[in-house]
């Protein structure tokens, strides 16, 4: 896996580790940023990574665009022989399916979908071949999920299903954005699920919402008094089926400062992962649980 380099007029370098999302790449691409930020390389304003790439911002009267480049060319061949492990966390998320907000907003927007007789779970579960939206539900919420990315808009988590490829759920995004969409909905595109942090335009497929709020800029909620944003890259995540009556119990104790999500700390291993995949999510779960 060679990265491809690319630059942004004079101040910025692109780097994309691999054009298909995988937790390899994701690793790479993380081990590059960390390297190049604690490489303190002289002139470097801003690291931004994403799901399997990365991009640097420098100043060109610090440092010339070619010498940039030398440099994160030689932290590459370092980040090849990077550990694929880290220390991280396990989430347990809830989600309220087939809400009424988010159907009602889905609804408003059918022009602009892909099968406007249908809702975006219905379809989603039609086109991956699932036989009953109940289905669909329980291979979503069957397996853990890594959160790849933060960003696009503050808080917002991508997560990549941890199963192999040719398991993975992969449904388009709306062939044109919407103009509203819920906070806190839980979205998919492409590979990729998302928690909606902020109300807002969005493209992705509506299956959901959480009750569980992950961006509180006032830092007023419990858990994220110490930062305003509750996910970071690397967080492993596991989906909560709950009813109206389990929503409406989180919406309350999150208003009363009671709610407290489930997390545990874990060590995730890449190589382990890949070698009993079916095998390494049972532990993950059992560690989620306490078992």
């Amino acid at each position: 896996m060679q990265n491809r380099y690319s630059f942004g007029a004079d101040e910025h370098v692109f780097v994309e580790v691999d054009e298909a999302m995988s937790l390899e790449a994701f690793f790479k691409s993380l081990s590059m940023a960390t390297a190049v930020r604690a490489a303190q390389i002289k002139g470097v304003t801003e690291i931004c990574p994403a799901n399997a790439s990365f991009q640097v911002k420098f100043d060109p009267d610090v440092i010339a665009p070619d010498d940039m480049l030398a440099e994160l060319k030689r932290i590459e061949a370092a980040a090849d022989k990077a550990e694929s492990r880290i220390k991280t966390r396990i989430v347990e998320i809830p989600v309220l399916f087939r809400d009424p907000w988010t159907t009602e907003t889905l609804m408003r927007f059918r022009e602009r979908h892909q099968d406007p007789t249908a809702t975006d779970i219905e379809f989603a579960a039609r086109i991956n071949g699932y036989d009953s939206v109940d289905g669909f539900i329980d291979a979503f919420c069957g397996s853990p999920w890594f959160v790849s990315m933060v960003g696009f808009v503050a808080g917002l988590p991508f997560l990549y299903q941890m199963v192999e490829r040719a398991r993975q759920i992969e449904v388009p995004k709306y062939l044109r954005p919407r103009t509203d969409t819920p906070k806190l909905t839980v979205g998919f595109g492409g590979c990729f699920a998302a928690i909606y942090s902020v109300r807002g335009a969005g493209g992705y497929q509506m299956f959901g919402i959480t009750p569980m709020p992950i961006y509180d800029p006032n830092q007023e909620i419990s858990y994220l008094r110490d930062f305003m944003v509750f996910f970071r890259p690397g967080d492993i995540v596991k989906w909560k089926p709950v009813d109206r009556d389990a929503y409406d119990a989180a919406v309350e104790d999150v208003d009363a400062g009671r709610f407290a999500p489930t997390i545990r700390d874990v060590d995730f291993d890449l190589d382990a992962f890949n070698a009993d995949i079916d095998g390494y999510n049972r532990k993950l779960l059992e560690t989620l649980h306490g078992h």
